[in-house]
C-alpha cells in the first residue's frame, strides 16, 4: 500500500476529485488503483489560500515499481501500518478500576479483554442519569456534588467537544479511535485533524462502551465512592467504598487509580494515608466567547461558507515570563457551568456533534506554578482552585450564574453592565461585573496584556463584544501522584495512579492512551502477558 501526501481540494469541490488526483501523482490511471483510504483532512489556511489537504492511502499492483518511477517522491511513501495489540492475559483476584473516565474505562477494556473481569467503581451516575442532574443544575436546579459536568460516567470530558486531537504520538491512539467509531462515534475521526465527537454523541458512546465491557465480564458499580485504602505491610490490600446501600471494604491486591482532576477528597484521603505524590503546575482563567461567524471569516475569508465552523489555537509568551494560551475551544459550543464542589463556581467549554451554535468559546488561560498558589505542599494547588472558585461563586451572587465582562470593558477595565452583540451563553446565566475582582492580580494583568497580541494573530479575538466568564480553574490536575517505570506508586505497591488526574495525562486521548498503558503493566506484573 502507499501514502500520498500533499492532494488539496479546493472548498466545496467534491471528494471524488481525489482519485484521479492521486492517479496523476503516480503517473497511472485511476483504473489502476484498487482501493483509496483517506489518511488524514485538515484545513490549510496559510498565505490566505483557503484548501482542504489530504492525505490517503492506495492500494495498487506492483507497488515498488510504481513508488520508483514515481516522479513525485516527495508526496508518495510505502505505509506500513501500526497495529497496537492490548494485553492478551491476566492472572490473579480481580482488580479493582477506579474512576470511569477515559483512562478507567480504556484500561478497564484492556483488563477485561485480557481476561481480568475487573470492577470498576464509579463515583456519579450512568450517563443517562448523569445528563438529568447535569440539565436540571444548569436549569437552576440543585448542584449534586458526585453527579455533575466532573462526576459520572465518562469523566469531564464526556461534557465537551469530545475532542480527540492530541500532541503526543502512540501507537495505542488509533485503536482509541477505532475502538471508539465501532461504539458509534462518526467515522471522520479515524482521519480528521482535528477529530472531535461531540457531547451528543458521547452519550450513545459511552452506553455502547459500558454493554461491551459488561458482555467481556467486567462489574461497574456506579454511586460507589473510594474514600480509603486498607494497607498490609505497606502493600494495598483493600479500599474502603461508600456505595448506595452504606460503607463497605472490597479486598483488592491491585487498583487503577483513575479518578480525574477534580477528585480533591479523594487527592486529600491519600495524601493523609502518606501516598507519595506532589504539587504540579497547571493553568487558570476565564472562557472567551465570539460570534462564529466572525471567527470563521477571520480564518478562512470568502470561504467560510463552505467549510466547518473555524478553531484557533494560540498562545504567547509575555515580557512577565508568564504564559498565556487557549484552551479547548468548542466551535458552535456554549460555556458550560462546571462546578462539582457547594459554594465553588467553575467554567468549562462544550459543543455538540454539529458544532452548529451561534458561538465559539475557549478557555483563555494563564500558566501558574506551585510558587503562585500561595501555600507549601502537595495540595496547595488544589486550596488556590478553591480560593478562585469561591470568589467567582461570591462576585457572580451565589447562585451558580457566573461573572462575566465584555473584553471591551476589561481592557479599559471598567465593570460590564450588560452584552454587546455577543450573547453569553452560560446557563443558568450571567452577572455583569468586574472580573479583576474575582481574578488575581497577576492572571487578570496576563489576560489584558495577551488579548491585544492575539488580536494579531486572529482578527477579532479582540472583539470589545466578546464576553469573559469566569472562572476557567480546572485545566488540568494540580497534583501528580508519583509512580514508578511499573506503573505503580512509589511508596505503596498495589496502586496504580493513571490518567489525567494521576497527573500523567491531558485530554481524552493521552488518558485513554494511559488507561491502556497501565492495563499492560498490570497484566504484565500479574504474570499475563
Amino acid at each position: 500500500m502507499l501514502r500520498i501526501d500533499g492532494l488539496r481540494l479546493r472548498p466545496g469541490q467534491e471528494s471524488a476529485a481525489i482519485l484521479p488526483m492521486a492517479a496523476a501523482v503516480l503517473g497511472i490511471e485511476p483504473g489502476e488503483i484498487g482501493h483509496l483510504t483517506i489518511h488524514r483532512r485538515s484545513i490549510d489556511a496559510r498565505g490566505g489560500e483557503v484548501s482542504l489537504l489530504y492525505s490517503v492511502r492506495v492500494s495498487v499492483k506492483h507497488e515498488r515499481q510504481i513508488l520508483k518511477r514515481c516522479r513525485q517522491k516527495k508526496q508518495v511513501s510505502l505505509y506500513v501500518p501500526e497495529s497496537y495489540v492490548p494485553p492478551a492475559h491476566f492472572e490473579g483476584d480481580r482488580p479493582v478500576v477506579i474512576g470511569a473516565g477515559p483512562a478507567g474505562l480504556f484500561c478497564a477494556l484492556a483488563l477485561a479483554g485480557a481476561g481480568a473481569r475487573p470492577i470498576l467503581l464509579e463515583r456519579g451516575q450512568a450517563v443517562e442519569e448523569r445528563r438529568r442532574d447535569v440539565e436540571a443544575f444548569w436549569q437552576g436546579g440543585a448542584m449534586d456534588p458526585s453527579s455533575n459536568v466532573q462526576f459520572g460516567e465518562g469523566g469531564a470530558g464526556a461534557f465537551s467537544d469530545g475532542k480527540l486531537n492530541t500532541g503526543t504520538r502512540d501507537i495505542r491512539h488509533r485503536y482509541i479511535l477505532e475502538t471508539l467509531v465501532e461504539l458509534g462515534a462518526p467515522p471522520e475521526i479515524l482521519y480528521d485533524a482535528r477529530p472531535h465527537v461531540g457531547t451528543d454523541r458521547l452519550f450513545t458512546v459511552l452506553q455502547a462502551l459500558r454493554r461491551r465491557l459488561l458482555e467481556m465480564g467486567a462489574e461497574i458499580r456506579f454511586r460507589h465512592c473510594v474514600t480509603g485504602l486498607r494497607l498490609e505491610g505497606g502493600r494495598l490490600a483493600g479500599l474502603t467504598v461508600e456505595g448506595p446501600e452504606g460503607c463497605y471494604v472490597l479486598p483488592a491486591e491491585r487498583a487503577v487509580l483513575a479518578v480525574g482532576h477534580s477528585a480533591r477528597d479523594t487527592f486529600g484521603c491519600l495524601h493523609r494515608l502518606g501516598v507519595a505524590m506532589e504539587a504540579k503546575p497547571f493553568a487558570v482563567g476565564v472562557r472567551i466567547e465570539h460570534s462564529q461567524a466572525d471567527i470563521s471569516a477571520a480564518q478562512y475569508g470568502r470561504a467560510a461558507g463552505e467549510l466547518p465552523p473555524a478553531s484557533y489555537k494560540l498562545s504567547c509568551h509575555l515580557p512577565s515570563g508568564r504564559g498565556v494560551f487557549s484552551f479547548c475551544v468548542c466551535p458552535g459550543g456554549q460555556v458550560v457551568a462546571a462546578a462539582s464542589e457547594p459554594g465553588r463556581l467553575v467554567t468549562n467549554g462544550m459543543s455538540l456533534l454539529a458544532r452548529n451554535g451561534p458561538t465559539i468559546n475557549g478557555g483563555l488561560l494563564v500558566g501558574v506554578a506551585p510558587a503562585d498558589f500561595g501555600g507549601a505542599g502537595p495540595l496547595a494547588g488544589i486550596a488556590f482552585q478553591r480560593w478562585l472558585e469561591e470568589a467567582a461563586f461570591a462576585l457572580g451572587g451565589g447562585n451558580y450564574r457566573a461573572p462575566a465582562q465584555t473584553v471591551g470593558d476589561f481592557l479599559v477595565n471598567v465593570p460590564s453592565t450588560g452584552p454587546g452583540a455577543v450573547l453569553p451563553t452560560y446557563r443558568p446565566g450571567v452577572t455583569w461585573t468586574d472580573l479583576r475582582r474575582c481574578l488575581p492580580d497577576f492572571v487578570s494583568v496576563s489576560l489584558a496584556e495577551a488579548l491585544p497580541l492575539l488580536e494579531k494573530r486572529v482578527k477579532g479575538f479582540a472583539c470589545p463584544d466578546a464576553v469573559l466568564t469566569a472562572v476557567e480553574s480546572r485545566s488540568s490536575a494540580p497534583v501528580r501522584i508519583l509512580r514508578g517505570a511499573d506503573g505503580q506508586s512509589v511508596n505503596t505497591p498495589g496502586l496504580y495512579p493513571c490518567g489525567e488526574g494521576a497527573g500523567y495525562a491531558g485530554g481524552i486521548m493521552s488518558a485513554a492512551a494511559d488507561g491502556l498503558r497501565t492495563a499492560e503493566l498490570l497484566c504484565a506484573a500479574s504474570g499475563g502477558a
